[in-house]
């Protein structure tokens, strides 16, 4: 019951507050740490152990280090381990944060394209400068689905499996994929082991995070059934350039009909990513308002199946 109660506490602080970001967030100490480790090891030869050595370290370290801050703070009196979980839980879940962004692109490309651009340059990686109104609207939306899975259910997947421990091991790994995981010059030895791991922990959650967007009740009144668009997901999911991100975009594609992915620009670099769907429709901010609502009820649903396997557990030990 404590694990229903600190993720039902952190989980609502999320949908309050968001991310904090005048307070110490640790993801962003996991991102200064990965840097600092980064700029003294990524040169000279053996990259690529270098960088297997460094990834593989801090992710057992955070969750050895998660794991016995817990054990000695459930000893304490006064619920302090709650309290810890709570917080730990509010600060891995960016549901509430990536709804806001994605709305902030919108309303930014409504008053011009160049606002639009440099919004949402705040959330993806890709080069902006260029992007028609159509490209970051679509940007926008990929990105909202992408980052359903690594910023919301992925979190909750691990917290069900591996606990607070997990869940923030897990958030290493994604830190460590958004820093070092690209297949540039710079990237391609050093952070193909971060790129790699970051690919088994998505590889269930990108999966279910797709079947439990096409499972909300808000997009009844199109053609597509659920079966059909199970087998759209299984077409084009598999198609992406990354072997979980396709997932989630094309059931977000699937629910609104309209056409995801192409070539863009990365640090310079120009990579193509096949496209998802074949409806090249011009989005509309009504788009954006079923996306968040999909997003949202797929994020209340993983919610209610954490908390029933934690009672479920809970039921057959006692």
């Amino acid at each position: 019951m404590i694990k229903v109660l600190s993720l039902l506490i952190g989980w609502v602080m999320d949908l309050l507050f968001g991310d904090p970001a005048r307070l110490p967030h640790p993801i962003v100490w996991f991102g200064k740490t990965i840097a600092f480790f980064e700029h003294r090891l990524n040169k000279g030869p053996h990259r690529q152990m270098k960088g297997a050595l460094m990834t593989i370290g801090l992710i057992i370290s955070v969750f050895i280090v998660a794991y016995l801050i817990r054990h000695y703070l459930f000893f304490l009196p006064f619920n302090i381990g709650v309290i810890f979980d709570s917080v730990i839980i509010f600060y891995c879940l960016a549901g509430t944060t990536l709804i806001r962004e994605v709305r902030e692109v919108f309303l930014a490309l409504d008053r011009s394209l160049d606002e639009g651009r440099t919004q949402v340059a705040r959330i993806v990686g890709r080069d902006t400068s260029q992007l028609s109104a159509q490209e970051v609207r679509t940007a926008a939306l990929e990105t909202l689905a992408e980052n359903l899975s690594d910023g919301v259910i992925a979190p909750l997947f691990w917290f069900a499996v591996l606990g607070v421990p997990g869940m923030l091991a897990y958030k290493m790994v994604n830190t460590l994929d958004s820093m070092i995981g690209y297949k540039t010059n710079r990237y391609k030895d050093f952070g193909c082991w971060a790129a790699h791991i970051d690919d088994v922990a998505n590889y269930l959650p990108a999966r279910l995070t797709a079947v439990l967007m096409i499972c909300t009740p808000l997009h009844t009144s199109s053609k597509r059934g659920f079966f059909m668009r199970l087998s759209f997901i299984r077409k084009y999911g598999r198609q992406h350039a990354s072997p979980n991100s396709g997932y989630p975009e094309a059931a977000l594609a699937s629910i609104l009909d309209c056409r995801f992915g192409g070539p863009h620009y990365y640090f310079g670099e120009l990579f193509y990513k096949p496209f998802i769907g074949q409806n090249e429709r011009e989005l509309t901010t009504q788009d954006m308002k079923k996306a968040v609502l999909v997003n949202r009820t797929a994020e209340v649903i993983m919610v209610v199946l954490v908390a029933l396997r934690y009672m479920a557990t809970m039921l057959t030990t006692t």
